[in-house]
């Protein structure tokens, strides 16, 4: 048995459909018998309901996150001559929406614990190179305006927005979320419990399948601060119309599909209950690899456990040694596995011309040679845990 067919999945869909099936189908139906299939009801019924779950005013469904990212940054202005902030170690569509839209993307290492943005080293980056005036900042380096920081929520955890959001109020920035894989997630705020995805200026959110809240394909939502922001939003999602066929700037055709919107309003009522189960097992890892010897020797590091649900564990990352060897030893067991991502962007054939080279993120590199993401998903059960655990015990005694 292979990697292609595993009696232990990363994510088991599957299951997860079971359970609502009848729900979501009831839900399909209603749309098809309106035959309103581009916005409609269903989409905003489904913005609502995101808008008072995360407890925002603003929220605009688009056709997927990489979209959301790029009308974000499209709603801000940002585009030739402006260069936006973020990490080497995420998914492509992160620092391809900087670059699609002309401006250049100036990339920070990652902490090398949590795999996150380091506001830290953010910092740094603004105070050695940033020529500050009373509204904005210019590269000393590259002559660009800085116009905004793209932080990612990698993993389903969240990162340091609240020191972020200091660098951007001193250094006269924008931030944009990327919520793609911490749907669900949040942290406090000056005291104020707050989701990812509304602290900073635009939120953009993923429903690919796979997703905490995922939907039966792709699909997309921004979360906006202003009315101003999310009236942008939507005129850019429908190629920048105000009125049909007026059009005030140039968009995009990236709208959420009405049967996607219907699905996703029915797993949104069980996103809390599914966060919750995945840290559960979260805990449940914990407490395997730890008493399995493995930890801080083979494998040098499991996810942490916060006590809030700062982390909802999109996905369960360990670092081992010998990570390429360890994944096919679990493909051969039929246990899937996932390396997310095994190489840094800044080392892309396709960004060459921004100029970075190996060496330069030292934290992402090496957790681009390290981490691993093992099967987690709310009904995965303890003994699947333990097969998990007991294949990869299994690998290093070899």
């Amino acid at each position: 048995m292979s990697d292609s067919n595993p009696k232990i999945p990363i994510v088991d869909l599957r299951a997860q459909y079971a359970s609502i099936r009848e729900q979501v189908r009831s839900a399909i139906d209603r749309v098809a018998e309106s035959q309103q299939f581009i916005l409609g009801p269903a989409v905003a019924q489904f913005e609502a309901e995101m808008a008072g779950f995360l407890g925002c005013g603003h929220a605009v469904g688009v056709a997927s996150g990489s979209d959301a990212l790029l009308l974000a940054l499209m709603a801000l202005g940002v585009g030739s001559g402006d260069a936006v902030i973020t990490t080497p170690f995420t998914f492509f569509s992160t620092v391809s929406s900087i670059t699609r839209l002309g401006a250049t993307p100036l990339l920070v290492d990652i902490d090398s614990d949590s795999y996150l943005l380091s506001a830290e080293k953010v910092e740094e980056l603004l105070s050695d190179r940033g020529n500050t005036t009373q509204d904005y900042t210019i590269d000393g380096k590259t002559g660009a305006r800085i116009k905004a920081l793209l932080p990612v929520h990698l993993y389903g955890q969240v990162c340091d927005v609240g020191g972020l959001a200091s660098l951007a109020e001193k250094f006269h920035l924008q931030i944009v979320e990327d919520v793609a894989q911490a749907c669900g997630a949040r942290l406090f705020i000056a005291g104020k419990e707050m989701f990812a995805g509304t602290i900073g200026n635009l939120g953009c959110f993923s429903f690919f399948p796979s997703k905490n809240l995922g939907g039966f394909g792709d699909g997309g939502l921004i979360v906006a601060r202003t009315e101003e922001l999310a009236a942008r939003v939507k005129m850019l999602r429908m190629h920048g119309e105000s009125t049909k066929y007026f059009h005030e700037m140039t968009g995009l055709n990236s709208r959420l599909d009405s049967l996607q919107a219907a699905v996703l309003s029915v797993k949104l009522q069980y996103l809390e209950v599914w966060c919750e189960s995945r840290i559960s097992r979260a805990h449940t890892y914990y407490r395997i690899f730890m008493d399995s010897g493995l930890v801080g020797n083979q494998v040098l590091a499991i996810p942490p456990l916060p006590a809030d649900k700062s982390h909802v564990f999109n996905n369960y990352c360990i670092r081992a040694e010998r990570r390429d060897e360890l994944k096919q030893f679990l493909a051969e067991a039929a246990i899937q596995s996932e390396i997310y991502y095994p190489l840094p962007l800044h080392l892309q054939k396709c960004f060459a011309d921004l100029g970075y080279k190996q060496g330069d993120f030292p934290n992402a590199e090496l957790a681009a040679d390290q981490v691993l993401a093992l099967p987690l998903y709310p009904e995965l059960t303890v003994a699947q845990q333990q097969t998990v655990v007991a294949t990869i015990a299994k690998f290093y005694r070899r």
